[in-house]
């Protein structure tokens, strides 16, 4: 690969079905005053996967076991794939994080009750974290879109690609299940980040 590539690469995550609950639906859901237990970091800075997974119902079917991520957020927000949407029986919008106006409403099952969020249903856009720093470097801003090129047998090339900028952030770009095993692509893999 060339230099200048090399300079542009960027590694890849796939992120699984999950949940971000509000502490009140963690409450609602596990009890009160409960308190979200670490089982492990998750690659962005204070971001964990907890021990808690729940279950989630739609009008056709179930998936259980899934993994609940802190800490708690002001909304509750769920993000499945595609194919997980064919099993429970709704069309997740493909969304960026946080915007969750009008998407479905669906069912969460936990050990102490369930609940119906009434919107929050999501199939996360493709993104990619990245601190001010390494914004400088790719010469992206917040909110722009690009294109990433993974190389590899079945090489693709992702198109609109969020960019996320935040101190908080380290760089990382993020798929769904789905889009990974089309693909065939594993967790830290690197993409070469293109501009428009």
């Amino acid at each position: 690969m060339a230099k200048h590539q090399r300079q542009l690469e960027v590694p890849i995550a796939v992120s699984n079905r999950h949940v971000h609950l509000s502490k009140e639906h963690v409450e609602r859901l596990f009890g009160r005053n409960y308190q979200l237990n670490k089982w492990k970091d998750l690659s962005q800075p204070g971001q964990f996967a907890s021990k808690e997974t729940v279950t989630l119902i739609g009008p056709k079917g179930k998936i259980e076991k899934v993994r609940v991520l802190g800490p708690a957020r002001g909304d509750t927000q769920v993000e499945i794939s595609l194919f997980d949407g064919f099993t429970l029986g709704v069309t997740p919008p493909i969304r960026d994080s946080g915007d969750i106006d009008g998407t479905p409403s669906i069912i969460i099952q936990g050990p102490r009750g369930q609940l119906k969020v009434e919107q929050g249903l999501i199939c996360a856009a493709r993104h990619i974290h990245m601190n001010p720093e390494d914004a400088a470097h790719f010469n992206v801003t917040n909110g722009e879109r690009v294109q990433v090129k993974v190389l590899g047998q079945r090489g693709v090339t992702f198109d609109h690609v969020l960019i996320r900028v935040s101190p908080r952030y380290k760089l990382e770009m993020h798929i769904d299940l789905d889009e990974a095993n089309a693909a065939q692509i594993k967790s830290g893999q690197l993409g070469v980040l293109l501009k428009g």
